[in-house]
């Protein structure tokens, strides 16, 4: 009988493991990447207004002086 639960402990393993592995596998549904790519180029325009920004301020004072 304790062999029989030795062999036991591996299987049910098995099972848990072919479990979790079917779970972490699935097909997921998503919203796509047009989320995310909107979300980025939201960002870059924001870098590129914040570069302009600090361009004009540098010619500014480099005008000054």
């Amino acid at each position: 009988m304790a062999a029989l639960a030795w062999l036991l402990i591996p299987l049910v393993a098995a099972v848990g493991a072919g479990l979790w592995g079917s779970w972490a596998g699935r097909n997921r549904k998503t919203a796509g990447d047009g989320v995310e790519l909107a979300g980025y180029t939201r960002f870059r325009e924001a870098m590129e207004r914040t570069e302009v920004r600090a361009e004009a301020k540098e010619k500014s004072h480099s005008d000054v002086h």
